[in-house]
């Protein structure tokens, strides 16, 4: 299959780039070149935003596009307006986040969504500009069209650092706050398993919108932690800490504390997804051990600090404000 990756240097990009290359696909990345492409590679430079940032595509033809964009939606419409004719399927990378608030739990993709617009700009927040790029590669493509819409994505190579700050924190050791309860159920995607089923899913021309995270059940943040301290030697003490004491603390979930939402809407909306679709079309999973393990084991193996998204706000909670709820 000859695969065109819109991106194809950052987390799930490099992922879908890796499992194309072993299955021998022939491989063409556009970016920006901030990064360098992976090898054996096609490696095309342009800049989606600006005038003619789509000219290194002209004459290219492909069997399958997977696009990550994650900005403004017309930049989605202009890409897929340039591949008409060029390209047999495409898929749009996009997220859980597009759902409106106050759908049924659990959100399947049927869920209402957000309004937005295909031609909407940087302006806009991020579920507005997930969705207003669904409608652009809807609208646009003249051909079958995937939205992914992923929750929750870890494994190695992570540059958001949600599950990269865990496992470093753990491996500090010393008492550590573990937000409970520890049976709160979580849901999200190795960008590896994201990776194989979009590739599959292009591959057998499956069109329409698909929630890609694991199913419920799958792990917890107690086991997730448990796991963590575990592979990073054992050091931590895990103090379990009821979510009205991190709160009435001033520690902010998700940012200050990666990962962890505590029980209510907002835990629910991102790990109440219905995957009943996704399973059936072939999305598998691998273990919670695996993506801990393998996200440890790349982190041991870098040189320096793991990548950091620049337009993403980094994550993780101040020693001292940790110390200081610990007693």
């Amino acid at each position: 299959m000859h695969l065109l990756v819109l991106g194809g240097t950052g987390f799930v990009g490099r992922a879908v780039v890796d499992q194309a290359r072993s299955r021998h696909h022939h491989v063409t990345v556009l970016n920006r070149g901030h990064r360098p492409a992976p090898p054996g590679v096609t490696a095309l430079t342009g800049d989606r935003t600006a005038p003619g940032g789509l000219a290194a595509l002209d004459g290219g033809t492909w069997d399958a596009v997977i696009d990550t964009w994650s900005a403004a939606p017309s930049a989605v419409r202009d890409t897929a307006r340039e591949l008409h004719g060029r390209a047999g399927h495409y898929t749009y990378v996009s997220s859980r986040s597009v759902y409106a608030d106050g759908g049924p739990i659990p959100l399947t993709e049927d869920a209402p969504v957000v309004d937005a617009s295909p031609d909407a700009g940087d302006d806009v927040d991020y579920a507005t500009a997930k969705r207003g790029a669904e409608i652009a590669a809807e609208q646009t493509f003249d051909g079958p069209v995937l939205l992914a819409r992923a929750g929750l994505i870890l494994g190695p190579h992570e540059d958001i650092g949600r599950l990269p700050w865990w496992l470093r924190r753990l491996a500090a050791g010393g008492p550590t706050l573990a937000p409970g309860p520890r049976d709160l159920p979580l849901q999200y995607i190795d960008a590896r398993d994201l990776a194989i089923f979009l590739l599959d899913a292009a591959e057998a021309g499956h069109t329409g919108a698909y929630n890609l995270v694991s199913p419920p059940g799958h792990t917890t943040m107690g086991e997730l932690l448990d796991l963590g301290n575990e592979i990073t030697g054992g050091r931590a003490e895990l103090r379990w800490t009821p979510p009205e004491t991190i709160l009435a603390a001033g520690i902010a979930p998700w940012l200050e504390l990666p990962i962890w939402l505590p029980p209510g809407f907002d835990h629910d909306f991102m790990h109440g997804g219905d995957v009943s679709r996704a399973v059936a079309a072939g999305l598998r999973v691998r273990p919670a051990r695996d993506t801990v393990a393998d996200t440890w084991a790349w982190l041991q193996s870098l040189d320096g600090p793991p990548p950091q998204r620049p337009d993403r706000p980094r994550v993780g909670l101040d020693p001292f404000k940790e110390a200081a709820l610990l007693g």
